[in-house]
This record gives C-alpha cells, structure tokens and sequence, in this order.
C-alpha cells in the first residue's frame, strides 16, 4: 500500500507511540513538513527513523493513522534602534494513532520539496529477517 513517509523521526519516539499507541507530534523539519500537508485526518502514514538520504527498500517503520492535523505560524519580532527583524516559522501538528510496523517494498518517490512516498506493507509478528 502506499503512503506519505516521514522520515529521521526519533526512535524513542516511535517506541513511545508503539507503546501508547496515541501521541501528537509537531512538525517543523522542511521535508517532513511537506508531508504532513499532503496528508488528512483518516489517513495512515510511514513513520521511520531512517534519514531521507538513506531511505531505501527494505526500510522499517511504522505505520499510524493521522486523527487530527493543526498547521500553525509563529511570528517572533524583534528591533533596537536600528532596524525592526520579524522571522516566521511554520509548523505542522499531527495527532497519530499507531496500527502496526511495515517495511518499505519500494521508494516511489523522494524528491526534494515534494511528500515522500513509499510502498510498504505489514510485518506479521512472526516475520523474521
């Protein structure tokens, strides 16, 4: 089946969701970003700790439904005398419920601004590799 993947995401956080089964995670990395606009409420996507360079085939990870999806702007101004600085940051909220863990078939897609997309399926508790 195919999802959006989310890469380099910590490994304790992934044993925290497996364990809990319910977390919200907010989203700030650009590729992973990208991502989560692709994805809805009702949607399953990858989660692996595996950094987007190195994701191949054959990769684990784990596979979550998305319950809710918040995209937000944080705006920090600052100024002297001289000048007036503002920076905004986007960031992206998801509330993830987890379903099982998959490993990567294939890489359909992993380009540079755009949602990484992979196909991968269900490891059976009792797969070995």
């Amino acid at each position: 089946m195919e999802y959006i993947a989310l890469t380099g995401i910590a490994d304790s956080l992934i044993e925290v969701l497996k364990r809990h089964h319910l977390r919200t995670l907010e989203i700030r990395s650009p590729q992973n970003f990208v991502g989560v606009l692709g994805l809805n409420a009702g949607d399953s996507v990858l989660l692996t700790s595996t950094s987007l360079q190195d994701l191949t085939d054959g990769t684990q990870g784990l596979i979550a439904k998305v319950l809710q999806k918040q995209v937000s702007v944080h705006s920090v101004v600052s100024s002297n005398e001289l000048y007036i600085e503002e920076r905004e940051a986007m960031s992206a909220r998801i509330q993830l419920e987890c379903k099982c863990v998959a490993r990567i078939k294939n890489v359909i897609s992993n380009e540079l601004g755009k949602p990484v997309r992979v196909d991968a399926r269900e490891i059976s508790c009792y797969e070995a590799r």
